[in-house]
């Protein structure tokens, strides 16, 4: 692996809330992850429940939108965790050394009316302190057009905002107080297939619906938290029985209390 010095991102980030990196993957490395989301696609996704793999409509599989809990299905994934290049850039980013969570995939499906509501990370989370970062890669072209994420630049200096329960699968809980002056602030962040953003666990962020008719958005992502970090295990058993709540109220299979 090429070594790159990625503290030179954190002014900008401590800024900021967020920073792009160009290319962050190397062809090849983006080449491997393709063939090994394809191929978990094809072969282990069907095997799921609804907590592990979300579709917009289950009987059109070209509709799938969410994964999670890769690592936990499969060993490629298991040990992407460890991968040097995204604990490396964690650790220059938070100050202190980092973990991966489980790896995910997002999908904005074309044709579909999905919109991601504003919201901040750490509202699910459940994490102090607040020294958590998600690095967001992108396996297609995003755009305006295909539900580009808008970050509300600086926000994650302002604290945690009010929530409540949304009606939109994948993301349970919503920013409750979201208006024109945090759209005035949105920055839309484009990418290529290749490019990472990165973006604190509390700076708030959204995304409209993919309006395009035969573009995907496709994204992987990581979330890191650093060392010192510890769970609100009441924060987080209240925002588990929220989400539990949401996906039976929605029609999905729950197997178990940790899904």
């Amino acid at each position: 692996m090429d070594i790159v010095d990625y503290t030179v991102y954190k002014p900008e980030f401590d800024r900021d809330g967020f920073v792009v990196i160009r290319q962050f993957l190397p062809t090849s490395e983006l080449q491997e992850l393709e063939e090994n989301l394809d191929r978990y696609i094809r072969e282990v996704v069907p095997g799921l429940n609804d907590a592990h793999a979300f579709y917009q409509d289950r009987s059109r599989p070209e509709t799938l939108k969410q994964m999670q809990y890769m690592g936990a299905h499969d060993p490629f994934f298991a040990s992407y965790q460890q991968r040097p290049r995204w604990l490396s850039l964690a650790k220059a980013l938070l100050g202190e050394p980092a973990t991966a969570r489980d790896p995910e995939w997002f999908n904005k499906p074309p044709g579909t009316e999905h919109v991601t509501p504003p919201h901040q990370d750490n509202y699910y989370f459940c994490l102090r302190p607040a020294s958590v970062i998600t690095i967001w890669l992108a396996l297609d072209r995003v755009d305006e057009a295909n539900g580009c994420l808008r970050y509300v630049r600086g926000s994650h200096h302002d604290g945690v905002r009010p929530h409540a329960v949304t009606k939109i699968l994948g993301f349970s809980q919503g920013i409750t107080d979201y208006g024109d002056a945090d759209r005035q602030r949105e920055v839309k962040i484009l990418l290529e297939a290749g490019d990472a953003v990165i973006h604190h666990c509390n700076l708030i962020h959204r995304a409209d619906a993919n309006s395009t008719a035969d573009r995907h958005r496709r994204a992987f992502a990581m979330v890191c938290p650093g060392q010192s970090c510890r769970l609100d295990k009441d924060a987080n058993q209240r925002i588990a029985q929220s989400a539990r709540d949401q996906h039976t109220g929605m029609g999905l299979k729950i197997t178990d209390a940790s899904d």
